[in-house]
């Protein structure tokens, strides 16, 4: 009876280790785009992200707003939500949106969320803590003029082996003074699977 309690981990241990073995592992360009289930990943995150800025940059609302006011606009990247059936982490989307205003270098982009309440604690703890010539002030904070918030959603068609997945980006950009929404766009991505 000894025997047989030694020899089932042995067995088992043995035969998972050949599948183990099998495995490589490379290291790819985080730019290469992969697509290998057809779900929703990292290169249809920053595509999505790069065109659809781009889209908002260059509309009629920025200059409109720069000759009014003398200076570059400041947004802030709201919420993004998942509507889809998969498991969208929109965290990365948004990143890649803020990503894309930042390096546009024609909006500056305040931070949001959970990362301003971070801010705050540590302008707070600096009060206490640092020395009165370092410490920052209360009250300086950049307020945003426009906010970007949107939606992922997506239509799954299968038939068979065969499947096709719709995903569609909304984004709006309202003005946060008067609650006017001064541009609406989307990007639409389609994807054709064969199993």
């Amino acid at each position: 009876m000894k025997r047989l309690f030694i020899l089932i981990p042995v067995t088992i241990a043995l035969l998972v280790a050949p599948s183990c073995a099998n495995r490589k592992v490379t290291r790819v360009d985080p730019a290469l785009q992969t697509d290998l289930s057809g779900r929703w990943n990292d290169s249809d995150s920053r595509l999505v992200a790069n065109e659809m800025i781009s889209t908002i940059l260059s509309s009629a609302w920025r200059p409109v707003f720069e000759q009014k006011t003398s200076r570059k606009p400041v947004i802030i990247i709201g919420n993004v939500k998942n509507k889809t059936s998969e498991q969208i982490d929109p965290v990365t989307f948004i990143k890649d949106l803020e990503k894309a205003c930042i390096n546009s270098g024609v909006v500056s982009v305040v931070q949001s969320g959970e990362d301003r309440n971070q801010v705050r604690e540590e302008r707070n703890d600096q009060q206490t803590f640092s020395s009165e010539d370092t410490k920052k002030k209360w009250g300086k904070e950049k307020g945003a003029d426009f906010m970007v918030t949107g939606v992922i959603s997506s239509i799954t068609d299968q038939y068979k082996n065969q499947k096709t997945v719709y995903y569609q980006v909304d984004l709006e950009l309202t003005d946060l003074e008067n609650n006017e929404k001064v541009w609406i766009g989307d990007k639409k991505i389609k994807k054709a699977i064969k199993n």
